[in-house]
C-alpha cells in the first residue's frame, strides 16, 4: 500500500524510457523539497547508516504520519522526496504495513543505486518504521 502521491511517481516513471531520465527526476524531486530548518538538524533527527548526512523530522497529528527531511547529497534528497511521497499522510498503522522494498522496486531503484545508497535508503526506511511504531 502506497500513498496516491507515490502512485503518481510510479506513473511518471513508466513514461521515462531510460534510467538517466528517472535519475534526473529523482534529483529534481529532491530539489523541489523545502530545506529542513537548521534547528531540526540535530543528533535526534540524524539517520545513522547513511554515507551522506541525512535528517528526518516526523510529525504525527491525529494518528497521521508526516515527516520532513534533508540531506547534503542531491540524490539522497531525491530519495527522501520519494519516501515522503510513499509515507506522508498515511496513518501510523498504514506506515507499518507498507512494503517499501516492493514499492520502491516498482521504480527499479534496486538495480540502479550503489550499495552505499541502498544501505542508506534502507536506514531511512527503518527509521521511518521505528518512528511510526514508537508513536503507534
Amino acid at each position: 500500500m502506497a500513498s496516491s502521491a507515490f502512485e503518481d511517481v510510479v506513473e511518471d516513471f513508466e513514461f521515462l524510457d531510460d534510467w538517466e531520465d528517472r535519475y534526473r527526476m529523482v534529483i529534481d524531486m529532491g530539489k523541489d523539497m523545502p530545506p529542513l530548518d537548521e534547528a531540526l538538524k540535530v543528533p535526534a533527527t540524524k539517520v545513522d547508516g547513511c554515507a551522506s548526512q541525512v535528517w528526518l523530522h516526523p510529525t504525527i497529528d491525529g494518528g497521521v504520519f508526516r515527516f520532513d527531511g534533508d540531506s547534503d547529497a542531491m540524490i539522497v534528497r531525491g530519495l527522501i522526496a520519494l519516501l515522503h511521497r510513499l509515507y506522508n499522510g498515511l496513518t501510523l498503522a498504514e506506515v507499518l504495513k507498507v512494503d517499501a522494498r516492493a514499492e520502491l522496486g516498482r521504480l527499479g531503484l534496486h538495480d540502479h543505486l550503489s550499495a552505499q545508497r541502498s544501505n542508506g535508503l534502507r536506514a531511512m526506511i527503518e527509521r521511518i518504521r521505528l518512528l511510526a511504531s514508537e508513536a503507534a
